[in-house]
């Protein structure tokens, strides 16, 4: 039995490990394509597109129909994952570059241990609400010392997007206890597909022609592994390895991120924005230990 515990745990932390890295791309991706494509078409494309793989995949595994009480959910999880992190981010890149953006992830477990404080009813120690203030605070220096480089309503809407975002995650993960891990996301992406569907054919770009090869890559790459492959691995490692366990590989996520947003897009990472990632991230790593 004990083995077997042990081996759950590690592909936990493998399947997990293989989300946070597919979901490190998400930002610097969505950065090329809304250089080409606007962000609510693109936001409704990518769901319209996941949406479509999700319902293949759930009628070729027959899948049976969520129960009456996680229809309400996989509605917050929709809204939260499918919908708003992608919108919301989708329009903070208009506005800043995607390794500005990717420090606000560091914000983003916590707000997923916060989220679960509240769903889940945990009463974590003292030390934790310290860390969680520190982390704000940083977040907040780092924003404010831009000056005039970056635009504030960037950094509201990056703000914005990991609070929903936390909650579709704290939401799935939870739900995918008793729905299975890689059914929540698909079955979020079948409930958002009516809406996102005919949104993303009537917000169609006028001149397909004119968009360039690399906005259509990572359309494809933000509709198939951001929003559908990714969650598969993420949510299964949650649900095999433990939500708070698995969730920590989350910290490692800016780093990816940056060295994405250094290497593919060659846009500049500052010492300043190393610091205050890895600053976050500490603080972030304090909290989820206090966390019960």
């Amino acid at each position: 039995m004990q083995v077997k515990i042990e081996e759950n745990s590690t592909r936990g932390w493998l399947n997990g490990f293989v989300g946070m890295v597919i979901f490190s791309g998400s930002l610097p991706a969505t950065r090329v394509a809304v250089l080409s494509f606007n962000p609510l078409f693109l936001t409704a494309a990518r769901a319209a597109i996941a949406g479509l793989f999700a319902l293949l995949l759930l009628w070729l595994f027959k899948q049976q129909r969520p129960r009456g009480d996680q229809i309400f959910s996989l509605v917050i999880v929709a809204l939260g994952v499918v919908v708003g992190f992608p919108l919301l981010t989708a329009l903070a890149l208009q506005h800043v570059t995607s390794a500005h953006s990717i420090v606000f992830l560091g914000l983003l477990p916590l707000a997923t241990a916060i989220f679960g404080v509240l769903r889940g009813g945990e009463r974590p120690r003292p030390a934790f609400w310290l860390f969680s203030i520190i982390g704000s605070l940083l977040v907040m220096s780092f924003a404010s010392v831009q000056g005039g480089s970056v635009s504030l309503t960037g950094d509201l809407l990056m703000l914005a997007a990991v609070v929903v975002c936390g909650l579709g995650y704290a939401e799935g993960a939870k739900l995918s206890r008793t729905l299975g891990g890689w059914q929540v996301i698909c079955w979020a992406l079948l409930l958002a597909l009516p809406v996102m569907l005919v949104a993303s054919l009537m917000l169609v770009p006028s001149s397909l022609a004119a968009i360039r090869l690399p906005a259509w890559i990572s359309l494809a790459y933000v509709s198939l592994f951001s929003m559908l492959i990714g969650f598969i691995f993420w949510y299964r490692g949650l649900a095999q390895g433990g939500i708070a366990s698995v969730g920590q590989l989350q910290l490692l996520q800016p780093f990816f991120g940056l060295a994405l947003a250094a290497g593919l897009l060659h846009e500049p990472v500052s010492l300043q924005m190393l610091a205050t990632t890895l600053g976050i991230i500490l603080c972030v790593a304090g909290s989820r230990r206090f966390a019960r």
